[in-house]
């Protein structure tokens, strides 16, 4: 089992787990030691040990969790993995078919070394789940290709148990055509190998009036799929999208009014797609990977928090000014690779916004430019300060005298231009209440001193708090 996949059975603290295992008859629990290495002693801690052989085997007595009703039963086991699950079967006589009735079917190929056999076990169990509604149907692979045909199978048995949340992952992308009028679809997430040339396309008709959240990976052309997927659901919510090796010229119209989410990573910077964005009711967005595209913010009144963590490339500055005054009004923003000289000067933000985090390598000036800009900010986080001279600016940003109550620096090395820029900082924001310092520790060598130089540093604020939390070292 994937040591990023624990079920939550499993995940219960031990003393719980003993009180379940104390429920049942001793014989019983000293069975759940095959379920997985978590319960393999599990039994050894129970609290009731029940040993009477006439009771045990009387036909009337039947231990307290089988005693459960069928569908609490079953529940139990949508929680554990499918494989573990199936191996209750073992339990007892009402445990036998207890599996079949499971909600949620979760399969990956982390631990198998027979394919055939991993393609056996998950036809089999298709074949015998009788559940009405299957919330989940996940299938990772990290070691094994299945084929087209095979997934798309299995995909159509899904559908056909009435699935609400499908998570998909695999090297080959085979999609049924009963996917794309699912009517019981809430949560579709597919992502597949950048070697799979042939991709995957959509029918003409899609249509799935119940899917709220989209998570789609794209190697090619998304008009083929992703924009057809976007275009026929028609509550969505939130959507996140990967577009690598496009090579057309459209731009990426979003027209979805109902959309509160978006997460858009494009990769290719071979292109300059315009971003068209007409989301009057989008409350978050991140916009990742490469700054290649020209941002147009139609409709974005709604917009409370933006991520921009985009690579920078050389001569698309402009790119970068139109999206940060695109967001200009949100509450809270974060910054990542982004350098002033790519980036002449920093639009001016809307008083709006309280909230900013600076990632990346950020040069101190750089910081106290940005300041400049953004007159209603109360909150500062700054991850990292890249290695150069400091010169103290002549004038102090608006928002330190009114504004700005607390900073935050993390991954601290205690370089003199930081140190210059601390002092510059608690020397000059009147309002300010707490400085919090995390640093990066093997890089510190005298640590007691350093920070007793920095408590003495003078403070425009008498009601300013300097932190060093010691559970926040990075």
């Amino acid at each position: 089992m994937s040591s990023q996949q624990v079920d939550r059975l499993s995940g219960l603290p031990e003393d719980v787990r003993f009180h379940i295992l104390s429920l049942m008859p001793a014989k019983f629990a000293g069975r759940t030691s095959v379920l997985s290495k978590r319960w393999r002693f599990s039994w050894m801690f129970v609290t009731n040990l029940d040993y009477n052989s006439k009771k045990t085997m009387s036909s009337k007595y039947i231990d307290r969790l089988s005693g459960l009703p069928k569908h609490i039963r079953s529940h139990i086991l949508s929680l554990m993995p499918t494989r573990n699950a199936i191996k209750t079967s073992v339990l007892s006589q009402t445990w036998r078919y207890t599996w079949m009735l499971v909600t949620n079917l979760n399969f990956d190929d982390y631990s198998i070394h027979d394919f055939k056999h991993f393609e056996t076990f998950v036809d089999c169990v298709l074949k015998h789940c009788i559940t009405s509604q299957l919330n989940l149907f996940r299938l990772h692979q990290f070691r094994w290709s299945v084929g087209k045909p095979t997934l798309s199978n299995w995909i159509n048995e899904a559908v056909r148990l009435n699935v609400r949340e499908l998570d998909i992952k695999v090297f080959q992308l085979g999609l049924p055509l009963s996917l794309f009028t699912c009517k019981t679809l809430t949560n579709l997430r597919l992502s597949h190998s950048e070697d799979d040339k042939s991709g995957w396309e959509c029918p003409c008709l899609v249509y799935l009036p119940c899917l709220k959240n989209l998570d789609v990976n794209v190697f090619g052309n998304p008009f083929v799929n992703a924009f057809k997927l976007i275009s026929g659901s028609p509550i969505l919510e939130s959507l996140s999208l990967v577009i690598s090796s496009h090579n057309g010229e459209e731009d990426y119209v979003f027209n979805i009014p109902t959309l509160k989410r978006l997460n858009l990573y494009l990769h290719d910077r071979s292109n300059t797609n315009k971003v068209v964005l007409n989301v009057p009711n989008l409350e978050s967005l991140f916009v990742g990977g490469k700054m290649c595209s020209l941002f147009v913010m139609e409709d974005v009144s709604s917009l409370v928090a933006a991520t921009i963590k985009c690579h920078s490339i050389f001569g698309r500055g402009d790119m970068w000014v139109e999206l940060l005054k695109g967001v200009s009004g949100v509450k809270s923003l974060s910054i990542g690779n982004l350098s002033s000289i790519l980036l002449p000067t920093f639009p001016i933000m809307s008083t709006n916004m309280k909230q900013l985090v600076l990632q990346g390598f950020w040069h101190p000036k750089e910081v106290v430019g940005v300041l400049e800009s953004c007159p209603g900010l109360e909150h500062l986080h700054i991850q990292m300060f890249a290695e150069f001279d400091w010169i103290e600016p002549k004038l102090v940003p608006g928002c330190m005298l009114t504004k700005l109550t607390s900073i935050k620096i993390s991954n601290c090395i205690w370089s003199n231009h930081e140190m210059k820029f601390l002092e510059y900082m608690l020397g000059n924001a009147e309002v300010l209440k707490t400085v919090t310092i995390t640093w990066v520790k093997s890089w510190v060598k005298e640590e007691s001193q350093l920070r007793a130089k920095l408590l003495k540093l003078p403070r425009a604020s008498k009601y300013c708090q300097v932190n060093f939390p010691r559970d926040l070292f990075k």
